[in-house]
């Protein structure tokens, strides 16, 4: 009986193949024109999408990490460290997103039916093998709802692998950053102590010829270590700064120079933090339909082909009905509006966020332009302190005095001023754009 059947399914299959070859002929006697047509059908045709590529184009979020660009001014130094940080990039977070893009392409196909062998023995001792064949009739969403699951899951893994991407950018331009950051206080080091070292070889002239007391000699040259030794600190920071930074880059970036602006605003683009929270809130909808499924029967046709040949209609379910059934499912629809709320949180501390940043990026350059006057205005009092002492009218600490002030402005212009641009850093990394969203 079992072999009729098979017989007859075939014998169906090839009728219906047969019949799909004679549509295509239309009953058409021209059979070269046909061979023609199409011929020219088959070098127009254009490639199937796959599965992944049918998720990108139907998902907003994938679409909006996508259609992001790059803040970093191109051929610029921020351009050349973000490219040789990510050629060098291991991109585990791209080993997630292809294994859910392999489970969204599994489970697009979970309406199909289900097959599986099934193998047991008899009381007389014979293994009796069949083929057990089911189908879902109806299962209150629970295949829908695995299918947008694992969907969701790319999309994820998708911000996922954006947030990663931006980190590492992030932590090569930081490196980057106080390296050039650590040239410039170095170069100050270097003309602060040529300065004080003329002065110390002023005062100790002056000490020889009795004219001062070798307290003030001593005094400089106290001034004169501090000053080589923060020297020597700043060439250590900017070498290590480089160093680590060559150790997670493809190539040498110790000749990159450059600092340009980053031109980079809170309405550019949508935080990643944000479209985070919105990919695991549909994630979340997603897994509470599957769940509500679970709790309520289904129905599904299945049978065993084989010997004993066996078809009909089951009612199953995963959980027993009970009195806390319904609680249960109250409970599932409350993960609904739990993931909504987590949306508006994150959206929330994301804006926070933003604003914190555009309040000290403001502050900083409102503090760094400060500084550059105070260093202008120190300057000139220097100058006209060295007028003075030309003119004897001033001794040689009054202008170290004078000097010293003048070198602590430019060192706390050069601090807000890259304090500045790591907080434009920071704000790019926040948004998502220190790299282009179709390239990662």
């Amino acid at each position: 009986m079992g072999q009729c059947r098979l017989k007859t399914a075939a014998l169906c299959t090839s009728a219906l193949a047969l019949a799909g070859c004679l549509s295509d002929v239309g009953g058409n006697a021209d059979a070269p024109d046909v061979v023609a047509m199409q011929s020219t059908q088959s070098n127009t045709v254009t490639a199937k999408p796959t599965h992944s590529e049918k998720i990108n184009a139907q998902s907003d979020i994938i679409q909006g990490l996508i259609a992001r660009r790059s803040v970093l001014p191109s051929d610029s130094a921020y351009s050349r460290v973000a490219t040789a940080v990510l050629a060098a990039n291991s991109r585990s977070a791209e080993s997630e997103l292809r294994a859910a893009q392999l489970r969204a392409r599994a489970a697009s196909k979970n309406w199909l039916p289900q097959i599986g062998p099934n193998i047991s023995l008899t009381s007389l001792g014979s293994v009796v093998a069949n083929l057990i064949v089911e189908q879902v009739i109806y299962d209150n969403g629970r295949k829908m709802g695995e299918r947008e699951f694992a969907v969701a899951d790319v999309e994820v893994a998708a911000v996922a692998l954006v947030t990663d991407t931006n980190e590492r950018v992030r932590t090569g331009l930081d490196l980057y950053i106080t390296a050039v950051e650590a040239r410039e206080k170095h170069a100050l080091a270097i003309k602060s102590a040529k300065d004080i070292g003329h002065f110390e070889w002023v005062m100790q002239q002056r000490v020889n010829g009795g004219v001062s007391d070798s307290s003030d000699l001593h005094v400089l040259r106290q001034k004169l270590l501090e000053i080589r030794a923060s020297q020597s600190a700043a060439s250590e920071t900017a070498t290590t700064a480089i160093a680590e930074l060559n150790a997670m880059s493809i190539g040498d970036l110790g000749d990159v120079r450059g600092t340009p602006n980053i031109p980079v605003s809170a309405h550019i683009a949508q935080p990643l933090s944000v479209m985070q929270a919105e990919a695991e809130k549909i994630r979340a909808v997603a897994a509470a339909k599957v769940d509500r499924a679970g709790q309520l029967p289904g129905l599904t046709a299945g049978g065993t082909v084989g010997k004993n040949s066996t078809f009909g209609l089951n009612i199953k379910s995963e959980g027993l009905l009970g009195l806390g059934t319904g609680d249960r499912l109250k409970a599932i629809e409350a993960t609904r509006e739990a993931a909504g709320r987590r949306v508006s949180q994150a959206t929330e501390d994301a804006n926070r966020q933003l604003r914190k940043f555009e309040g000290q990026i403001a502050s900083k350059e409102r503090q760094a332009q400060e500084a550059a006057g105070l260093t202008a205005q120190a300057k000139r009092n220097l100058d006209l302190f060295q007028a003075q002492y030309d003119a004897g009218q001033r001794q040689v600490m009054d202008v170290v005095g004078v000097y010293e002030t003048f070198a602590r402005q430019q060192e706390a212009e050069v601090a807000l001023k890259y304090e500045a641009i790591r907080l434009r850093v920071a704000m790019a990394e926040l948004l998502g754009v220190l790299a282009d969203g179709s390239a990662i």
